[in-house]
C-alpha cells in the first residue's frame, strides 16, 4: 500500500524529530513543531495507520511513536535530502590533502574523519593486493645503516620501509640490489613472489652485494606479506556511550564485541556492494539493532578500498551519506593516476608508509 502525501509528511517530521532528540514523538509535539496544516487529533488517525501499516512502533513506557526499520528504509529510499556544510567540506579537504603522499596514512585519516563529524563508529579499509604486480624496487640511502626500501605496483601503489642494515653498504652495491631485485621481480604478482625461493631469486656473485642482499630480503618479504593484508582502522568506538540507545551495558558490549571479531568484520564488509551501501536493522545478518553505511573509493575506476559508518539506527542518514560521498570522492581523486612515467611512479600520488 502507497502512503499518501500527507502520511509521508507525517512521517518524515516523526522521522526528523526522533533522530533529533532521540524520544518518542506524539502527535501534539508534532502539529506545534512541523507546519503540516492540519490538526493534532488528524496527526493522531494517521500516526495509528502508520503503525498499522509498520512503519512506526509503540513503546510501552510511551504515549509517542518511534521509527521502525521499515520506516528509515522509505526516508533513505524516497524522502532523504542530502546536504553537506561547508565546514565539513573544507575539513575534509584541507585534514586529506595534508596526508595525501603517504596512502595507509591518508586512509587512516579519513576513518577519523569520519568518526569526526558523524559522532559514530567509524572503520577505513585499505585494499587487498594479492593481484598487484611488481614495476620496480629502489633501495635509498638515509645513513651508514639505514636505507629506504621502495617497492612499487604496476597500479602506482608506493610502500616504503625503512629498514636498520646490520652490514654497511656502499650506494654502488645499493643500486646493484636494486636493478637485480627488479629484473628479478618485475611483472610478478606479490603472492607469486612469496611462493617462489625468495631469497635465491636474486644473483649475488659480489661478496658485499651478497652480505647486502641477507640483511634487506627478510624486511622484503616482510614487507611483501603486509601488502598482502587488508588494514582495517577502527576510529570512534567510545562515540556510542554518548548515545541512549547503548546506556544499558549489554548492548554495548555488544556493539564492541563485533569490531573485536576484525577477521569476520572484513570479510563482512568487502561482500558488501560497490558505492553507497546502506543496511539498517534486520537487513545486517548479526548487527540487527545497527544502521551500517558503506561506500567505495577508487584508483583510476579499479575499487580498491570502503569506509563505513556504524551506529543505531537512529542516525542522520542524508548528511552521513553526504559526507562519505564526498570523502571517497576526494580520495578516488586524490589517488587517480594521472602520470604514467616510465619508472612506474604516478607522481608519488599513493603511498603506503
Amino acid at each position: 500500500m502507497d502512503l499518501s502525501d500527507r502520511q509521508l509528511q507525517i512521517l518524515q517530521a516523526i522521522i526528523t524529530d526522533y533522530v533529533e532528540n532521540a524520544e518518542p514523538v506524539g502527535s501534539r509535539s508534532i502539529a506545534k513543531k512541523y507546519d503540516l496544516g492540519v490538526s493534532p487529533a488528524t496527526i493522531r488517525n494517521e500516526m495509528s495507520d502508520l503503525e498499522e501499516l509498520g512503519y512506526l512502533t509503540h513503546p510501552h513506557t510511551s504515549a509517542g511513536r518511534v521509527p521502525s526499520d521499515k520506516a528509515y528504509r522509505l526516508y533513505v529510499n524516497e524522502l532523504m535530502k542530502k546536504n553537506l556544510s561547508a565546514k565539513d567540506k573544507r575539513m575534509i579537504n584541507d585534514r586529506l590533502s595534508a596526508s595525501r603522499d603517504e596512502f595507509d596514512r591518508t586512509i587512516r585519516h579519513a576513518a577519523e574523519l569520519l568518526s569526526e563529524i558523524t559522532h559514530l563508529a567509524s572503520f577505513a579499509m585499505t585494499p587487498a593486493t594479492n593481484d598487484e604486480t611488481i614495476s620496480f624496487i629502489r633501495l635509498l640511502p638515509v645513513d651508514d645503516r639505514t636505507l629506504i626500501l621502495m617497492i612499487v605496483g604496476e597500479s602506482g601503489n608506493i610502500t616504503n620501509t625503512t629498514l636498520r642494515l646490520n652490514v654497511p653498504y656502499t650506494q654502488e652495491a645499493l643500486e646493484l640490489l636494486s636493478k637485480n631485485m627488479t629484473v628479478s621481480y618485475k611483472g610478478r604478482t606479490l603472492d607469486d613472489v612469496l611462493k617462489g625461493e625468495i631469497i635465491h631469486d636474486v644473483g649475488s656473485d659480489i661478496e658485499a652485494l651478497s652480505a647486502l642482499k641477507g640483511s634487506v630480503m627478510p624486511s622484503f618479504l616482510r614487507t611483501l606479506e603486509d601488502m598482502l593484508n587488508v588494514n582495517l582502522y577502527m576510529e570512534g568506538m567510545t562515540n556510542i556511550f554518548n548515545l541512549p540507545e547503548y546506556t544499558s551495558i549489554d548492548r554495548a558490549r555488544d556493539f564492541m564485541e563485533l569490531f573485536a571479531r576484525k577477521d569476520w568484520f572484513t570479510q563482512k564488509m568487502l561482500a558488501r556492494g560497490d558505492g553507497v551501501v546502506v543496511t539498517i536493522g534486520d537487513e545486517n545478518d548479526t548487527m540487527k539493532d545497527c544502521a551500517l553505511i558503506t561506500a567505495s573509493y577508487h584508483v583510476d575506476g579499479k575499487l580498491v578500498g570502503k569506509v563505513g559508518v556504524i551506529g543505531p539506527t537512529r542516525m542522520k542518514y542524508g548528511e552521513i551519506t553526504s559526507v562519505m560521498e564526498y570523502l571517497t570522492n576526494n580520495l578516488s581523486e586524490s589517488f587517480r593516476l594521472t602520470d604514467s612515467t616510465g619508472d612506474g611512479n604516478a607522481g608519488g600520488k599513493k603511498q603506503k608508509k
